[in-house]
């Protein structure tokens, strides 16, 4: 008991000077100070306890949260310019203690990063991530998460592929790790064709070469088309530049849909060609209207599920879908798109499980807003005689 109670005291003297200089200044008067000692007092003495749980350190990081807050609310009321104490250091004192002691509880890890990611603490929040992933290199979670952080603060399309490489080198059997890979390059791909438009250089993407090349399962890297870090982040502050290395991408694999079509190749081998993994991931690609290769993408999967698992009704269903891939709702186009997707449907439409994904996919598309009324009507007739099949089933 002596040695929690020595510990506790260690760590409370080291606030010491902090809580003087907010007295000081008066951010927080005397009795607050005492009121803030004790609670800090109670925390450490819990935490540095034997039977100390994650939970404990949680709320010791909530409240120094929460004290850091006020804190700075009165520190702009007051008009006081600068403290050589910041409550941010303190938080992050605690955190880490946490994740050492607790290093196998995620849930910690998330919330050290997540505290870190507001703050904007990008060197620390970097460290964070490296230890993390460190101590649990299974997690897919934590790989998918490092590689959006990223894409999504920085910008930066190298590092998340490095991080999504990794993962798959611990997380094989990840179907979703494969699946939001495959996204974030999607993703990156609708960025680069908005720039694209901007600047006015859209033009028709070139289709992706078929000899792409075959992944090694055993390999640690998943092997991409060849893709230079000029044609993805051209050098030059020019916009002269800009817009030439743009123009240059429309020749390269990076907006023909190359890399989506290599990791899809290598996930659908690793999983023996699971016609349900198969159809997840025609789902995640169908959403991306807007990506000029979605066809050539959509157009593979659906291919490669049919020399494998033609029977399935994963593979049936993202056949029926297929024409209408790339179109909106409200165009002139869908329904000619729609009517060929419907035509295909006819053969199986007493399938039970086809009739269940019809529903569902029909019912979404309902909901758009501003639908031709003619439309709404084709798609109440298909709905309703596909609910008539489930109902008999």
């Amino acid at each position: 008991m002596s040695a929690t109670a020595d510990k506790a005291r260690f760590f409370l003297e080291k606030s010491v000077p902090e809580l003087k200089e907010y007295e000081k200044k008066k951010i927080f008067t005397k009795d607050e100070i005492t009121s803030i000692v004790k609670k800090r007092s109670d925390f450490e003495h819990k935490i540095n306890a034997r039977g100390a749980q994650p939970s404990d350190f949680v709320r010791y990081a909530e409240y120094e949260m929460n004290l850091d807050s006020l804190r700075r609310k009165r520190v702009k009321r007051l008009g006081i310019k600068s403290t050589g104490f910041s409550g941010q250091r303190r938080i992050f004192f605690v955190l880490d203690r946490a994740t050492r002691k607790f290093h196998g509880d995620v849930g910690l890890w998330i919330q050290y990063i997540e505290y870190a990611r507001r703050q904007k603490a990008y060197k620390k929040l970097t460290t964070i991530l490296m230890d993390s992933l460190r101590f649990h290199p299974s997690n897919a979670e934590l790989w998918i998460y490092a590689a959006q952080y990223s894409i999504e603060d920085h910008a930066d399309m190298t590092q998340a592929r490095t991080y999504m490489q990794r993962g798959l080198r611990f997380c094989k059997s990840s179907k979703n790790l494969w699946i939001q890979y495959a996204k974030l390059e999607l993703i990156y791909i609708t960025k680069l064709v908005a720039r694209q438009r901007i600047l006015g250089l859209d033009k028709e993407v070139e289709a992706p070469q078929p000899d792409a090349p075959v992944d090694d399962l055993d390999a640690d890297m998943i092997a991409m088309p060849k893709i230079t870090e000029e044609d993805i982040n051209p050098s030059g502050p020019q916009d002269g530049d800009d817009k030439a290395a743009l123009q240059t991408l429309n020749s390269t694999p990076a907006l023909s849909g190359a890399i989506p079509l290599a990791i899809f190749d290598s996930a659908i081998k690793n999983f023996d060609y699971d016609a349900r993994f198969g159809h997840e991931f025609f789902d995640m690609v169908f959403e991306f209207e807007d990506v000029p290769c979605l066809q050539n993408i959509l157009s593979h999967i659906v291919n490669v599920m049919q020399n494998a698992k033609s029977a399935s009704h994963h593979t049936v269903i993202c056949y029926i879908k297929l024409p209408t891939a790339g179109f909106q709702a409200t165009s002139a186009d869908y329904p000619r798109a729609l009517g060929t997707a419907l035509s295909r449907l006819q053969e199986h439409r007493q399938n039970p499980q086809i009739a269940k994904e019809v529903v569902s996919w029909l019912n979404t598309v309902n909901k758009t807003k501003d639908l031709d009324p003619s439309l709404q009507k084709v798609l109440a007739v298909t709905i309703q005689k596909a609910d008539q099949v489930l109902q008999e089933a």
